[in-house]
């Protein structure tokens, strides 16, 4: 069997991965994420994920490398990762009442023969109405400041939802696992 490499530092994707129970090596490759003129979010999310995936290949050469990006759109809106108390806040805020929809981009890549599979998994989410200080309150005890979105649905933040609808959950963390397991299957990786 190839290595398996995920190309990313998020620890939220390497737990999820550790769900499969395989073995894989972590590096974080340094790519520039601006979007380009006129991209739409499915093509962004699509060439982060493989740009993250083929310039980790340049260090795997022999390899089977996982690549994933993910952006929240709120309307045309794309809300990344706050940062700060104030910028989750302020998203949140903006979302409330709202439906958005998550983006996770996702490669696997052969580098051994640099050929690809990519998707896009789209997931909405339609958040309660929320008063200002539930909306503080939330993001003081779960301090989301590094997720795209201002929200950790695996923990407190599934209390902001209201109706979740999509194929894979595991998008709304970064990695969507159902279509992972398609693709390594597809380059003869069985996880079961």
């Amino acid at each position: 069997m190839a290595k398996i490499i995920l190309a990313s530092s998020s620890t939220y994707r390497r737990s999820l991965l550790n769900r499969l129970k395989l073995e894989f090596t972590c590096v974080s490759p340094e790519i520039d994420e601006s979007p380009l003129v006129s991209e739409t979010a499915d093509q962004l999310v699509k060439r982060l994920s493989l740009a993250k995936a083929r310039k980790a290949g340049l260090l795997f050469p022999d390899a089977l490398i996982i690549g994933s990006d993910q952006i929240v759109m709120q309307a045309s809106n794309i809300l990344g990762k706050p940062g700060s108390v104030e910028n989750a806040i302020q998203q949140l805020t903006l979302a409330s009442g709202k439906t958005i929809t998550l983006l996770t981009g996702v490669c696997l890549y052969n580098s051994s023969n640099d050929n690809f599979q990519l998707d896009a998994i789209h997931y909405e989410v339609t958040l309660r109405d929320l008063s200002a200080a539930q909306i503080e309150r939330y993001v003081l005890k779960d301090q989301p400041l590094d997720c795209a979105g201002s929200f950790k649905w695996e923990a407190l933040g599934i209390a902001l939802f209201k109706q979740m609808r999509g194929d894979d959950v595991t998008s709304l963390e970064g990695l969507p696992l159902i279509r992972l397991t398609s693709m390594l299957e597809k380059e003869g990786v069985h996880v079961l």
